[in-house]
């Protein structure tokens, strides 16, 4: 079993086997933002913190059989000391963050995340009505507001789908273009499907436009830099020269939404297909700005 399930199982075990489902996600972050590098990370939902992947973890051991689901929340089934099995300095926070807050009620735990953590309330859809005036106002100040013209690039290469789409927020992109040829992947969260769900849910629109993509059989034998420069080097040879329909589009996209992001896989922008696409865009607009996130 995955480590970062048992944290979740243990948490179970700390709160008599049963958690409500928004209080499941709070305890979650409480204890992830006391360990800073933790197991999950979580995005500024509707309700406050969230982690789709803490989610997708549950909805997996609800399957196996490990919890049972109901409409309030989660029940704890199976009868393994999870507890037991952490690291010591694991075991300590988590027993630590129950202690703290397993009592309190669901509202209360919510009014403390937003009060402690605004970013995560920025797209909350109740704060107004559980928050005073100065701690809304304090919410509303967290929101990202730059409203710059720009295009950003970004690759999900090494970060968590909850990181990712936090760059995402915080540089206030509105709309995400996938410039993958095939949008697939094993990674969590990464397949158009899901991809487009999440960012939508943050109110970030997505569009795929697979024209300006590379065929994955062409990067199968890519290992220096210098297998990279000569793909790209064939790219703006013919991707790029074919494909000015496309590029076009994706200029009216930047005028339509003001702030948008190509993204791809790879961490390293020398080292993926969305750097010579957005040189060859500022030679649509010179003076388009690009920034990799």
């Amino acid at each position: 079993m995955f480590y970062r399930r048992k944290i979740i199982l243990s948490l179970f075990q700390l709160c008599n086997g049963n958690v409500e489902k928004t209080k499941l996600q709070k305890l979650l972050f409480l204890y992830s933002q006391r360990k800073r590098e933790s197991e999950y990370d979580f995005v500024p939902y509707k309700f406050g913190c969230y982690s789709y992947s803490a989610n997708a973890d549950i909805v997996t051991m609800v399957k196996k059989e490990f919890l049972s689901e109901s409409e309030k929340g989660y029940k704890k089934i199976d009868k393994t000391d999870y507890l037991q099995t952490l690291k010591q300095k694991d075991k300590v926070l988590l027993t630590e963050t129950i202690e703290r807050y397993g009592n309190m009620s669901n509202e209360s735990l919510i009014r403390h995340t937003y009060i402690n953590f605004p970013y995560y309330a920025i797209n909350s859809t109740i704060a107004k009505k559980i928050l005073n005036e100065d701690y809304y106002n304090k919410v509303q100040n967290t929101k990202p507001n730059n409203n710059k013209k720009s295009i950003f690039t970004i690759g999900y290469e090494g970060v968590s789908l909850e990181k990712y789409l936090n760059k995402l927020v915080k540089n206030n992109i509105k709309l995400l273009v996938d410039v993958r040829k095939n949008p697939l992947s094993m990674k969590y969260g990464f397949s158009k499907t899901l991809l487009k769900r999440f960012c939508e849910s943050l109110g970030i629109t997505y569009i795929h436009i697979p024209e300006v993509g590379i065929n994955s059989n062409k990067r199968q034998t890519l290992e220096k830099q210098e297998d990279y420069d000569l793909l790209f080097e064939n790219y703006k040879k013919t991707t790029l020269k074919e494909t000015s329909i496309q590029q076009q589009e994706i200029i009216n996209l930047l005028n339509q939404y003001n702030r948008i992001a190509l993204t791809c896989f790879e961490s390293n922008i020398c080292q993926c297909h969305r750097l010579p696409l957005a040189e060859s865009l500022k030679l649509i607009e010179s003076d388009l700005v690009v920034e990799h996130i």
